[in-house]
């Protein structure tokens, strides 16, 4: 395998950066989501969000970050009215009620994306599961030197900006409001006797999980997206009851499930002699997976293998 400086500055690196600072910002809001036992927030999120984006790009007619992010964001907004709407009127658990609700806003963006000036841009079925990452380029370096040139970091691609500035925001407002998401996540009810107001509190939480979300959504795709917000901090919870440690391992989880998926698929098929490469969203989320069945298995406490061991010592001693 023989990758010139320039092919992997200009092709693998800025989809290097998209893919992890996409698995770093859900990662860390996915903390909050899980210990809230909310999971399926995430997943709800990432479907809604479909048809605010057509709809920002049918209003204004270009691809720029604002519009469709101003679309994506109003269509998160609904959603989350939608789901207590039908939670209320329905009387049907929160679950099922998310379930109808992004399903049904998933298919309304599919069918907006099929109209006639919706197809004048790059979105289609493929793009809104798997995203783009490998059209992500970055024409501007010629060489290793050129990336000690702080001109030459600007100039990189609008998405891995884009990611970069939402890790940013995600990681400042939670370090100022950590003790108030960590108290809400695990007793909203001593929360409200505190004078905190545990809904405003949560309606900030999948605020942030909708940024992450929307800003990772054209890049990584769907699929990677509910991967993410679920996969890193699920696995965290596994070796400790701790927050802040928590919060790292997660981080730590999301950036190494990154990075090496994203290598797995460029580089790993022709590692073993093929002419070819694989979905890089796929690959993380695969990895992302793997990465959580082995740690229900062999995590020292939580394990099913440390259960099992501490059982079968129990009954010994016994």
């Amino acid at each position: 395998m023989n990758i010139d400086a320039v092919t992997f500055l200009s092709v693998d690196l800025p989809a290097l950066l998209a893919a992890l600072f996409a698995c770093l910002s859900c990662a860390l809001v996915g903390n909050f989501l899980v210990l809230r036992r909310q999971s399926l927030m995430g997943d709800a999120i990432s479907h809604a969000v479909l048809p605010g984006i057509v709809a920002g790009f049918l209003v204004a007619g270009t691809r720029d970050t604002f519009p469709m992010l101003a679309g994506a964001l109003t269509a998160a907004l609904v959603a989350g009215v939608m789901i207590e709407l039908v939670r209320r009127l329905g009387r049907v658990e929160a679950g099922a009620a998310m379930g109808v609700v992004f399903t049904g806003l998933f298919a309304l963006g599919v069918v907006l994306i099929e109209q006639g000036p919706a197809r004048q841009v790059d979105l289609d079925a493929d793009c809104v599961l798997y995203g783009q990452l490998e059209a992500i380029l970055w024409l501007t370096p010629g060489g290793w030197s050129d990336l000690a040139d702080p001109a030459i970091w600007a100039t990189l691609p609008r998405q891995v900006l884009q990611l970069v500035a939402v890790f940013a925001i995600c990681l400042t407002i939670i370090l100022i409001f950590f003790k108030e998401f960590t108290l809400v996540s695990f007793d909203p009810a001593l929360a409200d006797t505190l004078g905190l107001k545990s809904g405003l509190v949560q309606h900030v939480i999948v605020a942030l999980a909708a940024l992450a979300a929307i800003a990772a959504f054209e890049a990584v795709g769907s699929i990677l997206v509910i991967a993410m917000l679920i996969c890193p901090a699920a696995t965290a919870r596994l070796f400790t009851d701790r927050m802040v440690p928590q919060l790292a391992l997660s981080l730590l989880v999301g950036g190494v499930t990154g990075v090496g998926g994203y290598g797995l698929a460029a580089f790993g098929p022709s590692l073993l002699g093929y002419d070819m490469a694989v979905n890089a969203a796929g690959s993380i989320a695969v990895l992302a997976g793997i990465i959580l069945a082995l740690s229900i298995l062999l995590a020292p406490r939580y394990g099913v293998l440390a259960r099992v061991t501490g059982r079968v010592m129990r009954g010994a001693a016994a």
